[in-house]
């Protein structure tokens, strides 16, 4: 049954505020209902595996209404035409498309209910400081790059509940810049085809989820972008830099790439869900290029003005059976150096997340507290505050994006020193994907242990914590065997 009634949906409207329609439909696994729909422009974030604070949704969606994309201070919009705007003020512009649409919110169902979905690049920084911008740019990807999303199907692992939701009238909203003038009786009933034809589509069952896991015959060949001496080199300048007093600790990284020839990005998704489960999977189709993600990272979370902010910083690798686990997660927990990172990206993280919020309000509800994940240990802390009456989303990323476990401490100046060592432009690596709702909710990642696939092109970025007593050497080989245990995935593809 859709829900609310025409009835009900035609009150809630005149309150100045669009409730979206929705019906519940049988509870399967995400990837197996986005098998069924995949398309271009189209994504889905999943939580593959964690615990219930952050793993509990997961989204589709597809067939975006708009896209916004970015690039150098060119915004394009398109919907039925394209729109060309020139801006360095892109948060401000975002906050302004949403505003044509006023969302009501239903609390029975997942927080994301329409809105942005997408990525935002690790350059988009440039829109938030003031920063040289000297390394190459060889992928040519957006600096954002976001769906409007007007349908979606929304999980939720927990109550094991699934729905089809639709936004009615938002391409109008967005288009006349008011909801004025439209004939909601009408939206009503096209947004209610819209779900019988979702759930037709869903009856196709095309499952084949078994049939692309195989050991591959295709010997993948590495590109090192960086010779070992260069990365080794970069470090010390870093080590430098902090010697100098300059800095504190810094995240280098360097990217590696392979070709796949005829390797599908949604196979090698399947695989990577599998291999390396995680809170915040994500596959996203651009068209020309795709996101394969397997980020265990949030960066930032706004839910009924509730901020929160999640940094890892510290690990240790699984060990063979649970007393080995043990030995590794007191091992990693009291280690002086690692804790001592680990307090100063909190300090850095209760900074900007302050900056945002209701004086007195920020706490740090988690301290230092170790996660399992499929082959690692973490140290994971969690942040949150309550967001100021005048501030929204998009002034929490502000104030609060990229995130400092993957840029160092202090944040802009080693954002400076990244773009002066590491040699080609990051794009979505250490950026943020994720959702921005038309209700002032919020979830983003941090784009790390991440594809991304541009024609036969895979790209693989990563990178290591350097501070004062950092072996060059090792620094180098822990990013290697970082790189080569996701590149080893598409062996299996």
């Amino acid at each position: 049954m859709i829900l609310p009634s025409k009835k009900k949906f035609i009150e809630l409207i005149k309150y100045g505020s669009i409730p979206p329609l929705y019906e519940s439909i049988p509870f399967l696994p995400p990837y197996s209902i986005y098998e069924r729909i995949i398309s271009s422009n189209s994504f889905i974030f999943e939580s593959v595996k964690g615990h219930e604070k952050i793993a509990r949704y997961s989204f589709i969606g597809f067939e975006p209404c708009m896209i916004f994309k970015i690039k150098n201070g060119i915004a394009e919009i398109e919907s039925l035409s394209k729109k060309i705007i020139q801006t360095r003020k892109p948060l401000a512009l975002m906050k302004t498309i949403m505003n044509y649409y006023r969302q009501k919110s239903f609390e029975n169902l997942p927080p994301f209910q329409g809105g942005f979905a997408g990525i935002i690049s690790y350059d988009f920084v440039q829109y938030i400081e003031k920063l040289p911008s000297n390394s190459k740019d060889d992928t040519n990807l957006p600096d954002a790059h976001m769906f409007i999303i007007d349908k979606l199907i929304a999980f939720d692992h927990v109550l094991k509940k699934c729905w089809i939701i639709v936004c009615p009238g938002v391409r109008e909203s967005l288009e006349n810049h008011e909801i004025n003038g439209i004939s909601w009786d009408e939206k009503y009933d096209e947004a209610s085809c819209i779900i019988s034809n979702i759930k037709k589509r869903l009856e196709n069952n095309s499952d084949n989820y078994d049939d692309f896991f195989q050991k591959s015959k295709q010997i993948i060949e590495i590109v090192y972008e960086m010779k070992k001496y260069q990365y080794m080199d970069i470090v010390k300048h870093a080590k430098n830099y902090i010697a100098a007093g300059d800095i504190f600790q810094a995240n280098l990284s360097q990217r590696v790439s392979a070709c796949i020839k005829d390797k599908k990005p949604w196979n090698i998704y399947k695989v990577l869900r599998s291999i390396n489960p995680s809170p915040f999977a994500a596959f996203v189709d651009f068209g020309n290029y795709k996101i394969v993600s397997s980020s265990p990272e949030r960066l930032l979370r706004v839910k009924d003005r509730n901020i929160d902010t999640r940094p890892i910083a510290g690990t240790r690798p699984r060990g063979r059976d649970t007393g080995e686990d043990e030995f590794m997660r007191e091992e990693l927990i009291l280690n002086e150096k690692e804790r001592a990172e680990h307090i100063m990206l909190i300090d850095l993280e209760r900074n900007d997340i302050g900056r945002v919020s209701d004086y007195g309000t920020v706490r740090v509800d988690e301290l230092m507290i170790t996660e399992d994940y499929s082959h690692v240990i973490h140290i994971v802390s969690n942040i949150n505050g309550r967001l100021s009456p005048d501030k929204d989303c998009f002034d929490v990323i502000r104030a609060a994006f990229p995130g400092g476990t993957i840029t160092g401490v202090p944040k802009v100046r080693c954002m400076e020193i990244i773009d002066e060592l590491e040699p080609v432009k990051r794009g979505p690596y250490t950026g943020s994907l994720g959702y921005i709702s038309f209700t002032g909710n919020m979830d983003l990642n941090i784009i790390i242990r991440t594809f991304v696939i541009k024609g036969e092109t895979v790209y693989v970025q990563v990178g290591a914590g350097i501070v004062a007593d950092s072996d060059p050497e090792r620094e180098y080989h822990e990013t290697l065997k970082k790189a080569e245990a996701l590149i080893r995935t598409l062996q299996h593809v």
